[in-house]
């Protein structure tokens, strides 16, 4: 199974840290963060496809062709327009279902592996307030339904974490504009939900790295996701 990590963007809720290092590559514990997502990834992703802009020549440098016994292709998102185009970016080297994350997220290894059993999926955590977040609405039986940005209301409390499973049927949907060039993985997903089942699981440990609080936050968090604890 192939794995698409996402980590084109400038990185600019980091800044002033992003000005010389792209954000995947900011330290937690000693290791850049996209080294853990790596070594996070469930046994059966044998290939990576690292989407790649901003700085790229650092992270093509550090993880070369293969890291951790797992080869690693490069697809450069040579116009940064969102999630949804991040994956269109890979068509061409993606076979069957595959793994999408953010490469700013970090997810636990067990809840990856039950995302991986899913023929179409995505990974949720559940939250009191979900008003900063991209929330995935789910039915009784815990399949998509739609999506929202930054609801007004706490009805729906799942938020989005950044980790899917798709297959090559996501290709025959056109992607949702979000804001400005940008399209929507989320989002055009919840479309796609409408003719195939896509099972909503919750995740028992995430943490989103997009800013330097949380980066400092990281550098202890990151025990729970090597531990379990």
């Amino acid at each position: 199974m192939q794995a698409v990590i996402m980590a084109a963007g400038e990185g600019t809720r980091m800044r002033p840290l992003t000005y010389k290092t792209p954000k995947v590559m900011l330290p937690v514990k000693g290791k850049p963060i996209l080294e853990h997502i790596l070594n996070f990834l469930p046994d059966e992703i044998s290939e990576v496809i690292l989407v790649v802009n901003y700085l790229s020549d650092q992270i093509e440098n550090y993880f070369k062709g293969e890291f951790g016994g797992r080869k690693i292709t490069y697809v450069r998102q040579e116009e940064l327009n969102g999630t949804g185009g991040a994956v269109h970016a890979c068509k061409k080297y993606l076979k069957g279902r595959f793994l999408v994350l953010n490469g700013d997220d970090l997810h636990w290894k067990p809840d990856l592996e039950k995302l991986c059993q899913e023929e179409l999926g995505a990974l949720a955590f559940e939250v009191e307030d979900p008003s900063k977040y991209g929330v995935l609405m789910t039915d009784s039986n815990g399949n998509l339904t739609g999506s929202i940005e930054k609801p007004e209301t706490s009805e729906y409390n799942l938020i989005a974490t950044g980790a899917y499973v798709l297959n090559q049927k996501f290709f025959d949907y056109e992607l949702v504009p979000i804001v400005k060039q940008e399209f929507g993985l989320p989002q055009t997903l919840a479309v796609m939900a409408k003719d195939y089942p896509v099972k909503v699981l919750k995740a028992n440990l995430w943490m989103p790295v997009g800013n330097p609080e949380d980066l400092e936050k990281a550098q202890t968090e990151i025990e729970k996701f090597l531990t379990g604890a």
